[in-house]
């Protein structure tokens, strides 16, 4: 049956094949009737000769009853098929086009659900290796299934045919992608350029809000693309064009270059204008964008010494964060900073330290001490409050006290005490497999360190 469906010269008769022998088909053959279709359908869609007359499109093929006879077949026995089975049909009928909402992918991505525990990568990294057209990947991107699990075999064996088909590629599956990788911090250097190299030769024809999807990986990653001297520019270019038209998305773009030690002058002084600032104020999303601009604003103060442009209104300063962020707090009970807490207390005593503080420009701490030039750990009630950071609960808005003056008040008295920052490195705040810390964690850490903090990594 295999050799019959593999042979066969039109989806007429894939069809026939599968539906009318209905004892001699097993699990195995469904998959590879539904790629053989969809490998005859793409044949037809770029105007290959059709074979006994047919030129039947996507749709009427997806109409014809005998098409309708094998999705049924394959509903109702799929809870009996092997997972390899399973993920094949699933991923061939994201290619074929089918809806999400098509009861055969409902089926069939539910059946992987309840069976996500049993796979292996092989069983999703294999579907594609022959058959990754923009619209399976599209398919594929965009399934929850496959995007709430890592498919590390899968991203490798894509890295390497990625770079030929990408030009082919629109820029929502390419920002699809970028998503994924982004999401499961991927590390992946080919599959990395290949979105930075899409982003140089198409960026002037993409919408703000598509470039920072593309972008974010970079940051996420902590990676300069191998084109990072051509596309930085190119970048600056395309911002300076299209800052107000998404001020959401311009200083999205902007934090991503931040992370990566880039600072476009330019548009800086753009999304610090008056202009800018009251479009930003008037807009639903006004207070998110004051965060990203009084963390870049900080950033402008403590690594762009050189800029003399226009800076944030002090009235607009706000703390990035005002508390552990959204990740921490969810994987809280899989890290390392409850047994470091509970060793804390033991060693120096709970009024010696401090436990996610949030100290400015927003950043949370997972411990902050106070060490004298002894070595000696101080009882916070020691500790001069001249020389203590101000943090996120103090009366006056920490966020609007000059990060310069900061810096100065903890440097002062350095000779006699130093404020150390505990900081506990978990599996997500590295790329996945690495030991290179995420974008926004590696800032965290310039940061802290040319405030006057002394960062001890556990």
């Amino acid at each position: 049956m295999k050799r019959l469906i593999e042979r066969s010269r039109s989806v007429g008769e894939v069809l026939r094949w599968v539906t009318q022998n209905p004892s001699k088909v097993s699990a195995s053959h469904y998959p590879i009737a539904l790629h053989k279709l969809g490998q005859l359908l793409q044949q037809q869609q770029q105007g290959q000769a059709t074979v006994n007359g047919e030129g039947r499109g996507p749709g009427q093929m997806l109409e014809q009853p005998e098409f309708q006879t094998l999705c049924q077949a394959i509903i109702s026995g799929c809870s009996k098929f092997d997972n390899f089975s399973i993920v094949n049909c699933l991923y061939a009928a994201a290619a074929l086009g089918l809806p999400g909402e098509s009861p055969l992918v409902r089926v069939l991505e539910d059946e992987s659900r309840s069976r996500l525990g049993r796979f292996n990568q092989k069983d999703v990294s294999m579907v594609f290796s022959s058959e990754a057209n923009n619209k399976a990947l599209e398919a594929i991107f965009s399934s929850q299934l496959f995007y709430e699990n890592r498919q590390e075999r899968f991203i490798r064996s894509m890295a390497e045919w990625l770079p030929r088909k990408a030009e082919n590629l629109t820029p929502y599956t390419m920002a699809l992608i970028a998503k994924y990788v982004a999401r499961h911090r991927l590390r992946e250097p080919r599959l990395l350029d290949t979105i930075a190299n899409f982003l140089l030769k198409r960026g002037e024809q993409l919408d703000s809000k598509v470039i920072q999807k593309l972008v974010f990986p970079f940051s996420r990653m902590n990676y300069r693309p191998s084109n990072h001297s051509e596309l930085f520019p190119k970048l600056e270019a395309i911002l300076e064009q299209k800052a107000g038209s998404s001020p959401l998305a311009t200083v999205n773009i902007l934090m991503s270059m931040f992370q990566l030690s880039h600072f476009p002058q330019t548009v800086l002084h753009q999304v610090f204008s008056p202009a800018f600032i009251t479009n930003v104020m008037s807009s639903p999303y006004a207070l998110i964008v004051r965060r990203y601009l009084s963390l870049l604003d900080a950033a402008v103060e403590l690594e762009f010494r050189d800029y003399s442009g226009p800076r944030l209104d002090p009235r607009y300063r706000v703390l990035m964060f005002e508390h552990a962020l959204t990740a921490d707090e969810a994987n809280r009970k899989y890290s390392y900073k409850g047994l470091v807490a509970e060793a804390l207390r033991q060693l120096v005593g709970e009024e010696c330290y401090r436990q996610d503080e949030v100290l400015p420009p927003g950043y949370c701490t997972d411990f902050l001490l106070w060490i004298n030039r002894s070595g000696t750990v101080l009882p916070l009630s020691r500790v001069p409050a001249a020389s203590k950071a101000p943090s996120a609960h103090t009366t006056t808005s920490p966020a609007a006290i000059s990060l310069r003056s900061s810096v100065l008040a903890l440097t002062s008295d350095l000779q006699d005490f130093a404020p150390v920052v505990l900081s506990v490195n978990d599996k997500w705040h590295y790329c996945q497999n690495s030991d290179i810390l995420v974008g926004s964690r590696a800032m965290r850490d310039r940061h802290l360190r040319l405030l006057g903090y002394c960062l001890v990594q556990v």
